[in-house]
């Protein structure tokens, strides 16, 4: 093996390591949060643990991917490492919710590098055929760490202790910065002077940070129509007109506009986001299907999902290879329409569900997002410039997570609505002053008790029954809204140019290869 090749695996090696912890702390928290509050307290403020490092992480994404074509790849990587890491530290060393929220936040802007300049490596570091088959394999470490973050966080919290759950990042974070660091060797040559693009990523940071907390506010009321939502969409449209005017005039644009002109790059944003809003809007619900609807427990939902986990990673590889062979837009098409009838498999859901038919739905949508989101960010790598390979790249997986975003806050507005006009139903038919009646009329004025396992243990049977055809009805509208999304997502999967793709390939193919 050559010296190049050598310092290649070992890039390689940090990169995947580094996007596993990123992966694995979207989910390894979750399992550690009840112990989580019993020590910090703080049960109100609970949901911002996880809103905050899916905030700075999703906004950050284009800055990172930016930052790294005008610094270059390694500063701009090992910046992010350290931000991952000091977050990390800091968080386990929390005494408060507030400030575990804080930390959190801080970990996220970091864990936005991880993901984003991960995938933009592979795209520096190999040529068509190997970048296929590298983005195939960052997908499954995705997938694994998916499946073993949440145990991995309980077995921690019951065995050591919660804050571990933070500080086991340190010393692999450690390792993974300094294989990038002693790895990868960047070109040699003069640079030319760059200027950061203060405003336009600041408009563009707080156009995003509004337009997720605006979504998170809509999607835990029945109305939109309240300051609380209107207020930050509002800050929404205002900073994102001044965005696309600084960006027009800047040299060093935060997201080029130009880029939009080439119609594989419209084509990932626009399929991206709608297969992100679709698949991770639903996905969020499934769970409280299975287990408030169906009855199952939260390990057997669990089990439920881990198919889609696998279904995912799977076609990732697979779909990764058949690129090179049949072109993007068959793959693109073929995933798409697996998603779409997955969503018509769980439109079709009712309380009388076996775990057969929940695990068909679920493969189906795992298969469909494999065969869509990896082809497409291959497809997106090849159509750019190298020198807009991380901006195109940031882009790409930064509307699909603002896809899913949008997804949970539409579809949680539609279930509570949908929820709301059930239990009122259930109300009027129901008789006032009866232990029976009461029961409903609580619920009904706070329809948050119906998630809580506790309460729906204690209601009478006859109530029970009422309350999950309820819930049954309203997480049905849920897969509705995903059914015509997927189907909007079919449509614009048309948008993906024809052609093998190495014919689709860019025409400026992989400079001096870094490492080298």
């Amino acid at each position: 093996m050559s010296r190049r090749d050598s310092r290649r695996g070992i890039v390689i090696a940090g990169v995947m390591l580094a996007l596993f912890l990123a992966a694995m702390e979207s989910t390894v928290v979750a399992t550690a949060m009840p112990t989580v509050v019993s020590s910090l307290g703080g049960i109100r403020i609970y949901s911002w643990v996880f809103s905050a490092f899916l905030l700075t992480g999703t906004v950050s994404m284009p800055l990172w991917g930016r930052l790294s074509d005008l610094l270059g790849r390694r500063p701009t990587y090992l910046a992010g490492i350290c931000i991952f890491l000091l977050g990390s530290g800091l968080s386990g060393l929390s005494q408060s919710m507030a400030q575990l929220i804080a930390f959190r936040a801080l970990q996220g802007l970091g864990a936005g590098s991880l993901i984003t300049l991960g995938m933009t490596l592979a795209g520096d570091l190999y040529g068509l055929e190997r970048r296929a088959k590298m983005q195939g394999y960052f997908s499954g470490m995705w997938g694994l760490a998916s499946l073993i973050g949440p145990p991995l966080g309980g077995l921690l919290s019951d065995y050591v202790s919660w804050r571990w759950v933070f500080y086991i990042n340190l010393p692999f974070g450690a390792l993974a910065a300094l294989a990038i660091w002693w790895g990868l060797v960047e070109p040699v040559g003069r640079r030319r002077s760059v200027s950061i693009d203060f405003v336009g990523s600041g408009l563009f940071t707080v156009a995003i940070a509004s337009l997720l907390v605006g979504l998170t506010q809509g999607g835990s009321v029945a109305s939109w129509w309240t300051p609380a939502v209107l207020a930050p969409l509002a800050v929404t449209a205002l900073c994102l007109l001044g965005f696309v005017g600084v960006e027009r005039r800047v040299v060093d644009p935060l997201i080029p506009l130009d880029l939009f002109k080439n119609p594989m790059v419209r084509a990932g944003t626009v399929t991206g986001f709608l297969a992100g809003m679709a698949m991770f809007g639903a996905i969020s619900y499934i769970p409280l299907y299975l287990q408030a609807v169906v009855g199952a427990t939260a390990t057997q939902a669990g089990f439920v999902l881990t198919p889609f986990i696998l279904g995912w990673v799977t076609l990732s590889i697979v779909s990764a290879r058949l690129v090179l062979r049949v072109g993007y837009r068959g793959i693109v098409m073929a995933g798409m329409a697996s998603l779409t009838f997955a969503f018509v498999l769980l439109s079709s859901w009712d309380q009388t569900l076996t775990r057969v038919a929940a695990v068909q739905g679920v493969l189906l949508a795992g298969v469909g997002m494999g065969m869509v989101m990896v082809p497409m960010l291959i497809a997106v790598q090849n159509a750019v410039p190298k020198r807009d390979l991380g901006v195109a790249t940031s882009t790409v997986q930064f509307s699909r997570s603002i896809g899913g975003a949008v997804g949970v806050a539409v579809m949680g507005a539609g279930m509570a609505h949908r929820l709301q006009t059930e239990l009122l139903s259930v109300l009027a038919a129901s008789v006032a002053g009866t232990p029976l009646g009461d029961q409903i009329r609580q619920l009904a004025s706070q329809p948050d008790l119906i998630i809580n396992p506790l309460t729906r243990d204690a209601l009478a049977p006859a109530v029970l029954a009422q309350i999950r055809l309820a819930l049954a009805h309203a997480l049905h509208a849920v897969f509705v809204v995903g059914l015509v999304v997927c189907l909007v997502a079919l449509v614009s999967s048309l948008l993906v140019p024809a052609g093998r793709a190495r014919d689709l390939a860019r025409a400026e193919e992989v400079a001096p290869t870094p490492g080298a």
